[in-house]
């Protein structure tokens, strides 16, 4: 009798002490899938949920923070996601923090990734996060496979190159001459000379720019003359001037030349009797004739009177006083 009872505490001790593994067990299970805690709702709509299903765990920060509850189909291009988050994490996600599909480990189970922004409202209970774009591995696979393709091309290109480039006669022959290193080095020299004196004209032109800023030298005393702007606006105010009256003598010059050619086509006026008609201009020359033979004589007549004895005084005297205005001229 006294045995059996032993036996029965040792059993009601075994029954409560797996009761009590198994509750720990549960507990700690359901801690990772908010069994135990508070929660709040967020959702996320995604167009591939790259096998995520319900029950994978949700980060924040590289921190688990809940669990996926549903994943329903809105439409072919939109995949509803509802997550499970803690209500402590209230404080930390905001409205405009992104939601991004990863995995537990290199080929592990996929979970969701919250990006956490700095600015925003908290999000609510029910808040649609944004997702980012997701690159799938098919993707990846895809663009791997691109960019082999395009490898074996530039390899293939670049080996036509090298097959081009051994079988260049023309190029081994220059790379061959002893001459190049020479001829290379000496390109160099004069590149370098001629940078050496690039820099120098540009310093002294930094020198004459700075100089004409002080005030310095010509260009300075020009450009800091304040009176030299208005003395260029007056100089070409005058060329304007100058010009509308050479404009307005060429343009009188022309009215007198077409009255001329038209006096001369119609044979009028004294344009027309000087140019065409003969007989006018032989009366003109006889004219002008007799105007120089009377100027001829009126000149042997008053050579003659200066030397008269009535007039000779008054033409000494006048010679006289010419002689002084003279030297008094050159004086001054």
């Amino acid at each position: 009798m006294r045995k059996s009872y032993f036996n029965n505490i040792k059993l009601g001790i075994f029954v409560i002490s797996g009761l009590i593994i198994l509750i720990l067990g549960l507990y700690y299970i359901g801690k990772d899938t908010n069994l135990f805690g508070k929660t709040y709702t967020l959702r996320v709509i995604i167009p591939d949920v790259q096998g995520l299903i319900a029950g994978n765990n949700v980060r924040y920060a590289g921190i688990q923070v809940g669990t996926v509850r549903s994943v329903e189909i809105l439409s072919d291009t939109a995949i509803e996601v509802t997550m499970a988050i803690d209500e402590k994490m209230k404080i930390h996600i905001r409205r405009n923090d992104e939601v991004s599909l990863g995995s537990d480990a290199l080929i592990g189970n996929r979970i969701l990734i919250i990006s956490p922004s700095q600015y925003g409202p908290h999000a609510e209970d029910g808040d649609i996060l944004h997702a980012k774009p997701i690159i799938s591995t098919n993707n990846m696979l895809e663009m791997a496979a691109q960019t082999n393709r395009n490898l074996v091309d530039i390899s293939e290109r670049l080996k036509t190159t090298v097959d081009n480039i051994n079988n260049s006669t023309a190029l081994w022959s220059m790379l061959r001459d002893p001459a190049l290193p020479t001829n290379v080095r000496a390109s160099i020299e004069n590149i370098r000379l001629t940078t050496e004196k690039a820099n120098l004209v540009a310093s002294e032109l930094q020198l004459i720019l700075a100089g004409a800023r002080a005030g310095k030298g010509t260009a300075g005393a020009l450009l800091s003359d304040t009176s030299f702007a208005a003395e260029l606006r007056n100089a070409v105010a005058g060329i304007h001037a100058v010009e509308e009256k050479a404009q307005n003598l060429a343009a009188e010059l022309s009215t007198l030349s077409q009255c001329l050619q038209t006096d001369v086509q119609e044979a009028r006026g004294p344009y027309y009797s000087v140019l065409k008609d003969t007989a006018q201009a032989a009366k003109i020359n006889r004219t002008l004739t007799n105007i120089e033979t009377g100027t001829a004589s009126f000149n042997q007549n008053m050579e003659a009177m200066k030397h008269n004895f009535l007039l000779r005084g008054y033409f000494k005297k006048q010679n006289r006083q010419q002689e002084k205005e003279t030297k008094r001229s050159m004086q001054n």
